[in-house]
């Protein structure tokens, strides 16, 4: 069999408290009873990781709705029928609520025949019927809102789950229809998702509508820090050459519960036979022994001897054989028993909602082009189990070859899997609490400093085990001003570090232009992406979230490539923080925005991919160097403005400092142009 390769990751250790999977008296998990005490805002934003309880708070929620607030009926709208089952009965009573949950079965339209968007007029029947509780899928709920228009549901709660679904695009229909109920403003609204971004970079909700929710926020740390068994998670890609079939058991390894997500046929890793990929991944694995009758697995026996059973989610040339298999991954069994099933391959399936506790590695071959769908994928993984102390992701993508045709095709795909890496570790780590550093400055409460405490002379680090917070103090640093500045620099950073990273010229730049200063990443090209994403800050508050934004963004880069060097690659990001900032005489934001935010993921690059599949990236990347433009000129002009301003010159083109020379060059390109249009 062949030897199992170190796949390179960030990997993220975790206390395992038991916090998250604690109940209060009312039988509610922490995320749960934050969100409920917001149970009487009218729009409510949940952000929380998938395996959370999100389903259950939402009960806890429009219960009370339903019996205090005046609201007479609920909806509960889910993207695909299986996501409904999150929404069954529950006896909720028993575990100290005031009510139970229950939903007629014939108002839960996720189970009912026929098409998700032929439904709408039994939608119509229950709001004219007794009942409280609706659960349907999204198809369902547009067609009637389509059909009978937003005011039928005046007076309703609308839940919608796997929020990220909907967008601000004109075109995407479910997005306009929550605008029209928001604008009628007789509707209460709780959405709910755990990664509150878009693969495709469009915003999900448009900004003055955001702006009504209230939000409750529970992160990837918090819940896993909070976690019984679950200690550590480890995310990483893999490239490889030739086929990946016969790659896949350098990185697959049969005594881990894994789920296999093979490619898409029109992918580029793709063979274009799904059933063959499927029968060859058996075969690797070890000797077929035949198929299960009771629950139509795979048994197979491995090259140690251990017989091992796999699901496949991909065959479907026998629809009753496909149903069984479904059937037996979402019995009771396979939740109650960790060896019920010890491999799934999947294609297209065993994403977004589907649980089982027990993976212990979500390995997705081929690059997928929405970070949503990683974050879905990974998620399943995180599932807190007996036994289970350890799970990691992972991407086996393709390296580019020299004879391929599709060759930026694939360089593509490259940047893409380092952005969705990049954006990861962003998600896995602890919350970042950025505060200017000033004389005035002391300890907060609850937050450990440290052998030595807290040092009135210097920048501080404090972090909170129980929040999974850091309080990080840094000399020079902006604060926002307005109450949306505010809610961005302490909630959305990650959706700010989200548009920065897919900026195609912005990571190919960070990884292979030796001549690129990092300012011009840092200071300029994300100061661009905030103005584009937030035109309505004023100037010093879009330069606040720009500082926090990339603070968060290269103090991760920093504490990975810390923490690597010491443990030889599983990297504790908290003592990576702190020791960086001990290792440096003072924490200031110029020093922050002097570091390449792609700099550590090229080193993992370099240890991952072959010297020549490297170099030829690097080559397609160099053979389209970009000139400066006159908009990049304009804030290069402006940063030389601010130099001015602080040091009382202008910069100097000669300098030995790259940025300073690089700021001169901005203000000598404008002044060429100036005077070649005065010219004629």
């Amino acid at each position: 069999m062949t030897a199992h390769k170190s796949v390179p990751s960030v990997s993220v250790n975790y206390a395992t408290n038991g916090n998250s999977t604690s109940s209060n008296e009312l039988g509610m998990r922490v995320m749960q009873e934050r969100a409920y005490e917001k149970r009487g805002e009218q729009y409510l934003l949940i952000k929380s990781p998938p395996a959370s309880g999100k389903s259950r708070a939402l009960m806890f929620i429009a219960l009370d709705k339903l019996n205090n607030q005046g609201i007479d009926k609920a909806i509960i709208t889910v993207p695909e029928k299986s996501i409904g089952s999150s929404f069954a009965d529950e006896e909720l009573m028993k575990f100290g609520f005031y009510w139970d949950w229950q939903v007629n079965p014939k108002w839960n339209l996720c189970n009912a025949p026929g098409e998700d968007g032929s439904k709408a007029n039994a939608v119509k029947s229950f709001m004219e019927s007794d009942d409280a509780v609706l659960v349907c899928p999204h198809a369902t709920f547009r067609n009637a809102v389509e059909k009978f228009g937003v005011e039928l549901f005046d007076g309703s709660l609308i839940a919608i789950d796997e929020f990220h679904h909907v967008s601000a695009n004109p075109n995407n229909k479910l997005g306009a229809q929550l605008g029209q109920l928001i604008e009628r403003d007789k509707v209460h609204v709780v959405a709910m998702t755990g990664s509150y971004f878009r693969g495709d970079a469009e915003a999900v909700i448009m900004p003055e509508d955001e702006a009504k929710f209230d939000t409750v926020t529970y992160t990837y740390y918090e819940q896993l820090n909070g976690y019984r068994h679950l200690k550590k998670l480890d995310i990483g890609y893999y490239f490889y050459a030739g086929s990946y079939a016969d790659s896949i058991l350098e990185v697959l390894d049969p005594h881990e519960k894994t789920i296999v997500h093979i490619p898409s046929v029109m992918s580029r890793e793709s063979t274009k036979d799904k059933y063959k990929e499927v029968e060859h991944i058996i075969h690797e694995l070890g000797e077929w022994l035949g198929v299960e009758d009771e629950t139509g697995f795979h048994r197979v026996k491995t090259e140690g001897g251990k017989i091992i059973k796999i699901a496949d989610l991909v065959d479907d040339t026998d629809p009753k054989q496909r149903e069984k298999v479904q059937s037996a991954l979402k019995s009771r069994v396979a939740k109650d028993n960790r060896d019920h099933v010890d491999i799934i391959i999947a294609l297209g399936m065993a994403k977004e909602g589907f649980d089982w506790i027990w993976c212990e590695h979500a390995l997705t071959v081929g690059y997928r082009s929405s970070l949503t769908e990683i974050i879905q994928i990974i998620g399943r993984a995180t599932r807190d189990a007996e036994g289970k102390t350890h799970a990691r992701f992972t991407n086996l993508i393709a390296e580019p070859q020299a004879d391929e045709e599709v060759v930026t095709d694939a360089v593509n795909d490259t940047l893409k899997a380092i952005a969705a890496s990049l954006l990861m570790e962003q998600v896995l780590a602890p919350r970042f609490n950025f505060t200017p550093k000033t004389p005035q400055s002391g300890p907060e409460d609850g937050f450990d400093y440290g052998e030595d405490g807290y040092d009135p002379n210097k920048s501080n680090v404090g972090f909170n085990e129980d929040t999974g917070e850091f309080q990080i103090e840094i000399k020079g640093l902006t604060e926002p001003k307005s109450e949306e500045a505010q809610r961005i620099c302490e909630q959305d950073l990650n959706e700010v570090i989200t548009a920065f990273v897919q900026d195609k010229t912005a990571i190919e730049r960070g990884l292979f232009d030796e001549e690129m200063v990092p300012q011009e990443l840092t200071l300029v090209k994300m100061g661009k992406i905030i103005k584009e994403k937030f035109p309505k800050l004023d100037d010093e508050d879009q330069e606040a979230v720009r500082q926090h934004a990339i603070a968060a963004l290269n103090l991760t880069q920093k504490a990975k490539d810390i923490a690597s060097d010491e443990t030889g690659g599983s990297t504790a990001l908290i003592d990576g923080v702190r020791k960086f900032t001990m290792d440096v005489r003072d924490l200031e934001i110029d020093l922050i925005d002097s570091i390449n935010p792609f700099g550590e993921a090229y080193s993992i690059l370099s240890k991952t991919m072959s010297e020549d599949s490297l170099k030829q990236v690097a080559a397609v990347i160099s053979a389209k160097k970009v000139k400066l433009t006159h908009e990049e000129a304009r804030d290069l002009a402006f940063r030389a403005l601010q130099f001015k301003k602080e040091r009382g010159r202008l910069p100097d083109i000669n300098s030995a400092d790259p940025w300073e020379k690089r700021m001169a060059e901005g203000i000598a390109f404008l002044q060429q142009n100036a005077k070649e249009a005065a010219d004629g």
